[in-house]
């Protein structure tokens, strides 16, 4: 069986009916109609994802001597969110369509004065994606045609709706209904989601569900460095779920409204290098990427402009994502300063400080933090994982194989066991021995039916990188191998038990 090398670009209509049809993420609700901006991960989805936060914790934890764990819980006393900035400034900029009651991010809706010989005839509009701008030329050009105007029509300058002049306002057609005249100016929308805490639903009960992770590695910062035995520089590294009440989630799991994010806060002595620190931080979360499978021709940096940083950040840099809908926010390293603690300090009356002990004075630390969303993990790694391509077997007929190049790391079957034949009892016996004993260590799956060809094909969609063949030489000649084909080249090689075992404990870590 021969393979070529095949693209690694995929449709997200393609890559969404892929997540359905084998059982990695399903809509919300879906016998309901679906709820937007909420996913259900199936069984395979909740492994892929189960690894990806597995391979972080422990290379970001376990096998670092200055992170240590912590897991707070998702609702806060509201004063948390009122301290960190949340309650008065979490917020997206929100414009509607008052005709069609659809609602857009500022933000993310782009418009364009169409500009013919220096006049300005006319506006035109289109949601953010990896061709916005293509998009804005092409209503442009229609609407010059629409409106038979003669001239040369100017290039296309974007701006998204937060950049709209208030006269400009009521000339940018609603991309719902490609008319003039409903769009209202951009105003605040805070994200939070509210509830009610207690038995009462009044203003006093009032609380919310978090909006990231971060906030509780800081409330609990003193409570760490008192029981932990830490000095600084270290690390406080928190997996969970964050809530956010996104205007338009959009792009499958890229922005939903319910998610899971990674999060570390590495605390730094306040006359630390802060920025040799910064560095250090975004390499080591770049080669983790590289680690768990995504290529690098698929990364790269961007830093945050002074102009647009908050007013404590001393720098942000994110690593971004080629993805289907273009180069997107992957994870975020930022410079913080000591902004945090000291809201919460300032709010609560008690000090967030560390003693020095080589000064002997008490000082409130900087920090630097990394912080990445699962999901978004979870999506790159599917993008990059998918492939199709045309292979050719021994009788010279072709097939498209469907393929999931995914990490070892990572993959939600590490080996499947297949014996040759169903109809074989020595054949299913040696292959559920051989099941039970991976069982302990691995996620491995057992399949006895159908055409081993057919079989070898259903693993590749999933990710599978092995499949282990029990077949006649096993039980017939001395040895005991069995034959493991791998995923990406499809080559096929006698293995024993134990160099199968050790190939499992080098790869999968």
């Amino acid at each position: 069986m021969s393979a070529p090398a095949a693209s690694n670009e995929v449709s997200m209509e393609t890559l969404v009916a892929l997540c359905k049809r084998r059982g990695f993420i399903f809509q919300s609700s879906e016998i309901y109609g679906g709820f937007n901006g909420f996913f259900d991960y199936g069984p395979l989805g909740v492994e892929l994802k189960k690894n990806i936060r597995d391979c972080w914790w422990n290379d970001m934890v376990r096998r670092r001597d200055d992170v240590v764990g912590l897991e707070t819980s998702i609702i806060m006393h509201p004063k948390v969110w009122q301290a960190s900035g949340h309650v008065d400034g979490f917020t997206d900029p929100l414009v509607d369509c008052k005709v069609s009651k659809q609602r857009y991010r500022a933000d993310q809706l782009f418009f364009a004065a169409v500009v013919v010989d220096g006049k300005t005839v006319g506006y035109v509009s289109a949601l953010e994606s990896e061709n916005t701008a293509a998009d804005l030329q092409t209503a442009a050009e229609g609407l010059k045609r629409k409106k038979a105007i003669q001239g040369t029509l100017a290039p296309i300058i974007a701006k998204d709706m937060t950049e709209a002049q208030p006269d400009e306002i009521p000339l940018i057609p609603s991309p719902a209904t490609g008319e003039p005249g409903s769009l209202t100016a951009p105003r605040s929308f805070n994200m939070m989601f509210q509830t009610n805490v207690g038995a009462m639903t009044d203003a006093s009960s009032v609380a919310y569900l978090r909006p990231e992770t971060a906030q509780g590695m800081f409330v609990d910062f003193k409570n760490v460095v008192d029981t932990g035995r830490v000095k600084l520089p270290f690390g406080i590294a928190q997996i969970g779920k964050s809530f956010r009440n996104e205007i338009t989630p959009r792009n499958f799991i890229f922005r939903s409204r319910e998610f899971e994010q990674m999060e570390m806060e590495y605390f730094i002595h306040e006359d630390a290098d802060w920025a040799k620190c910064h560095e250090e931080w975004i390499t080591w979360c770049k080669n983790w990427l590289l680690s768990i499978g995504l290529p690098e021709s698929h990364l790269s940096l961007y830093a945050h402009p002074k102009e647009k940083l908050a007013f404590y950040s001393r720098g942000t840099v994110d690593i971004m994502f080629r993805y289907p809908f273009g180069v997107q926010e992957l994870w975020g390293i930022a410079a913080r300063g000591s902004y945090d603690l000291t809201q919460h300090a300032n709010a609560s009356g008690k000090p967030q400080e560390i003693f020095d002990e080589t000064t002997k004075k008490k000082f409130v630390p900087h920090v630097i933090e990394p912080a990445v969303g699962t999901d978004r993990i979870f999506l790159a790694v599917l993008c990059a994982a998918y492939a199709e391509e045309q292979v050719t077997d021994e009788k010279g007929n072709t097939e498209t194989r469907t393929v999931l190049r995914l990490s070892p790391r990572i993959a939600p079957v590490k080996v499947a066991v297949l014996p040759l034949l169903k109809n074989k009892e020595q054949l299913t016996a040696r292959a559920q021995a051989l099941y039970k004993k991976l069982q302990r260590r691995y996620a491995v799956f057992y399949d006895e039916a159908g055409a081993i060809g057919r079989r070898y094909r259903r693993q590749d969609e999933i990710g599978t990188p092995w499949c282990v063949t029990i077949d006649f030489d096993t039980i017939e000649k001395p040895g005991d191998t069995f034959t493991l084909r791998e995923r990406d080249s499809m080559q096929q090689r006698r293995i024993t038990e134990a160099e199968l075992f050790a190939l499992l404990d080098e790869q999968v870590y």
